[in-house]
């Protein structure tokens, strides 16, 4: 992911190095459109902002998917976005990591109050940090205090020369402790990639396997999910998938498709708009894990003052944050954005209704094209959550 102004304004919503930040200004769906022209006329909204390709998937309660594709998936060839395109998951993968973390805690294979140093012992220290006084709890919730610091890149020569580096967990972590905490732990909330990094550690710790294996054992199995995938540090994503560009500024629009993500192990998965969607409403549903650990997942606290000025109402849990609806009550959501594909999602609180949209162009060059992109795209998630009729095939 790249250090931009989105990561460095939006980097609490759980996008890697790129972060999308949602904001919620949508309204409820216009009266006389049908679902499936709603998602038409939203993911149009998004391409008209100048995004070069947009697809969008929901699934109705009655398993019935509405699709939408907008833009062309390469801006050389013309071709068009597949509807079922690869992209990069980007932070959308904590949620992954989040479920296994929780799982191990349903089998008493770890505590959520467990510290940092019981795992990973002398990991987290110096500079005034304490991996004793920090918990796996606040690592999932962000209010560890433990600031984050991951490589990335602001012009086209920085993309260029890093987009193949390669980090490991241990390089990553010392980046982080190279500065004092943002907070002592538990005091406030913050986004930070470098906690996900430690807990896959301290999963692979109580397991003996990495965290990917782990997921994929888990998760990806056990659901039939076989368009996401581990790529591991290879630079590039199955087919079909629509290029990746980032918009550097006037006349500076990057093709970011090859890079490698600089966190391998959380960052480099791709998927589907229907895997994407499947996970989230097995998750909500308890497919994945039992109520009590369910229900910790979704006990939430406020994000920071400047995260509300991208998510008002906006709320973390454990790997999964809450955000309010237009029509009344809320749904949840772990966006995704990495080498130029941005992802929002939204399912229903029950697990029934669900929507995502990957955008493969991030506009993260001016505040207000960040703001642009993460408002038309929360109005589409909003319309389809909100939605009261059938869907259309």
């Amino acid at each position: 992911m790249t250090s931009t102004l989105r990561k460095r304004i939006a980097m609490a919503v759980g996008v890697a190095t790129l972060l999308a930040a949602e904001v919620a200004t949508a309204v409820a769906q216009p009266a006389g459109h049908s679902p499936v022209e709603q998602l038409r006329q939203d993911t149009e909204a998004i391409h008209a902002l100048g995004i070069s390709g947009v697809q969008a998937r929901v699934i109705a309660p009655d398993g019935r998917q509405s699709v939408a594709t907008s833009g062309t998936a390469d801006l050389n060839t013309g071709r068009p976005v597949p509807s079922d395109g690869y992209f990069r998951m980007a932070s959308t993968s904590k949620t992954l990591v989040a479920t296994v973390v929780l799982q191990l805690e349903a089998e008493d294979r770890l505590s959520l109050d467990d510290t940092v140093n019981h795992w990973l012992p002398g990991v987290v220290q110096g500079n005034g940090n304490d991996g004793s006084r920090i918990t796996i709890r606040q690592l999932l919730q962000h209010t560890s205090g433990i600031h984050d610091d991951l490589p990335g890149y602001n012009t086209p020569k920085e993309y260029y020369r890093q987009r193949h580096d390669v980090y490991g967990p241990e390089q990553l972590v010392a980046r982080a402790m190279a500065h004092a905490p943002d907070f002592p732990p538990g005091e406030h909330w913050t986004y930070s990639n470098t906690g996900y990094v430690l807990l896959d550690l301290i999963i692979q710790k109580a397991t003996g396997q990495p965290a990917h294996q782990e997921i994929q054992d888990r998760i990806l199995r056990p659901l039939g999910l076989d368009q996401t995938r581990w790529t591991g540090t290879s630079p590039t994503l199955p087919r079909p998938h629509a290029q990746a560009y980032q918009l550097f500024g006037p006349g500076s629009r990057v093709d970011v498709t090859d890079q490698i993500p600089v966190d391998n192990e959380n960052l480099s998965w791709v998927t589907t708009t229907r895997d994407e969607n499947t996970f989230l409403r097995a998750l909500l549903a308890g497919r994945l894990l039992p109520t009590r650990q369910l229900a910790e997942m979704k006990q939430t606290v406020p994000v920071s003052a400047e995260v509300q000025q991208l998510w008002p109402g906006g709320r973390y849990g454990l790997g999964l944050a809450e955000r309010p609806l237009s029509c009344g009550g809320t749904y949840w959501s772990h966006e995704g954005g990495d080498g130029g594909y941005i992802t929002l999602n939204g399912v229903t609180d029950d697990g029934r209704r669900s929507a995502v949209v990957s955008m493969s162009e991030a506009r993260g060059d001016t505040w207000e094209h960040i703001l642009d992109q993460e408002n038309t795209a929360s109005t589409l998630i909003d319309h389809a959550l909100c939605t009261r009729g059938p869907s259309t095939p």
